[in-house]
């Protein structure tokens, strides 16, 4: 499982969105990113399709996962 306390680009709140972690300053839920791109959507859609999250943030949430799979 991923430490995603060591990412900046996420939040979590125990009392919004069910306390799933999300894109900071937004509802939008990390895990989201991950489903679009497993159901074939573009970095590019993902980004037009959830406004509210920068590139920068999902570019990190993607550079974190990578980095914790070479620790794994």
């Amino acid at each position: 499982m991923l430490d995603w306390s060591q990412c900046t680009a996420v939040e979590r709140h125990p009392h919004r969105v069910g306390g799933v972690w999300v894109f900071q300053g937004t509802r939008v839920p990390v895990a989201a990113l991950f489903e679009n791109l497993e159901s074939g959507a573009r970095l590019e859609d993902f980004l037009e399709w959830f406004p509210g999250v920068s590139r920068q943030q999902a570019e990190e949430v993607l550079e974190h996962t990578a980095r914790s799979l070479l620790v794994a």
